[in-house]
């Protein structure tokens, strides 16, 4: 069992592949701790036991704690970033609409797409020797466009040093909510506009201008056949149309939004409110084939200046960017 109390930690570390936290399982595997009081913990929160550093709760310790050793000083990026990624978490409405999510290394990156036609969608009767329909799968054209999203964290140690560690990582899971929402909007925008590769999502007009009726519902949910209508993307305005509507008013419904706080509809999608779409409209989405998340890295922290300055300002970010997969499994509604 490697004896995670005499490791030397040096900020070099989170310049491994993975970060801090992969560098110490590399040296520190969990799997060693199996059967012992510290099963659970990763290699990270071993080290926080090891400088006695309790970091949430009634009893979380001040911000200084980690600046006691050198040691423990290269601990506070990791915990700087796990507080913005839990923030993330938290506001996340990402995974609702993604169907699935690429990590690469560069900066560069080209998705696969696929446009099939009305033809396409149907599996035909192939007789003998006959010729069996295609469905085409080729790289975008274009790179997918990756964002650069974070917060500039300015303070000084003087000000944090005798603040509670817990309130400390309030802050910073609101930054991750910022970043969060700021994902949410390029997600948006690539559904809506497209991702560089002539594919901006299909749309119609309800029947009545500045209304949205139950038929028009109907509408969006049979314009994205064959794909699966399963969530709903609405701004304020179209959700209190929405849900004025008398079909929901169903008791299900009803009874998900009393228990959970989220909306179904009557067609069996999710209803997600969302500040991100600008326009009058409303989008549609099969989940399971609309999107694609592409992450280069996960949130990262400058992490040199908050170990050697402790604190003053270091920038947290986050790259990330989108491509459609099915063009046709987003499908936009105007009012």
């Amino acid at each position: 069992m490697a004896n995670f109390e005499n490791i030397t930690l040096e900020k070099g570390m989170y310049q491994h592949r993975g970060g801090l936290t992969a560098a110490l399982e590399s040296v520190d595997p969990s799997i060693n701790y199996k059967g012992t009081e510290l099963e659970g913990l990763d290699a990270f929160s071993r080290q926080l036991k090891r400088f006695d550093i309790r970091v949430s709760g009634a009893g979380s310790d001040t911000v200084e704690k980690f600046f006691q050793t050198s040691n423990s000083a290269a601990l506070f990026p990791e915990y700087v970033s796990r507080a913005v990624r839990q923030g993330i978490e938290e506001a996340d409405v990402l995974s609702d609409i993604v169907a699935t999510v690429t990590s690469i290394d560069g900066m560069d990156y080209r998705s696969l797409t696929s446009t099939p036609c009305d033809d396409d969608k149907s599996l035909k009767k192939v007789g003998e020797g006959a010729f069996i329909p295609t469905t085409t799968v080729k790289t975008g054209d274009h790179l997918v466009k990756l964002f650069k999203r974070g917060r500039m964290l300015v303070s000084s140690y003087e000000a944090l040093r005798f603040q509670r560690i817990d309130l400390f990582t309030v802050t910073l899971k609101q930054i991750g909510a910022y970043i969060a929402r700021a994902q949410l909007c390029d997600a948006v925008d690539v559904i809506l506009n497209g991702d560089g590769n002539s594919n901006p999502c299909p749309y119609f007009t309800t029947a009545t201008s500045g209304t949205i009726a139950y038929a028009d519902m109907i509408r969006l949910w049979s314009n994205l056949s064959p794909y699966q209508l399963n969530v709903v993307l609405a701004p304020t305005s179209a959700m209190t149309k929405i849900l004025a509507l008398s079909e929901m008013k169903d008791a299900v419904a009803g009874l998900n939004f009393h228990s959970t706080g989220k909306m179904i509809t009557p067609l069996g999608a999710n209803l997600i409110h969302t500040s991100a779409i600008t326009s009058d409209a409303v989008i549609g989405l099969d989940k399971t084939c609309a999107l694609e998340m592409v992450k280069a890295g996960e949130v990262t922290t400058e992490y040199d200046k908050l170990i050697d300055r402790q604190l003053e300002r270091a920038a947290i970010t986050c790259i990330a960017g989108f491509a459609k997969i099915f063009t046709g499994a987003s499908y936009k509604m105007t009012y």
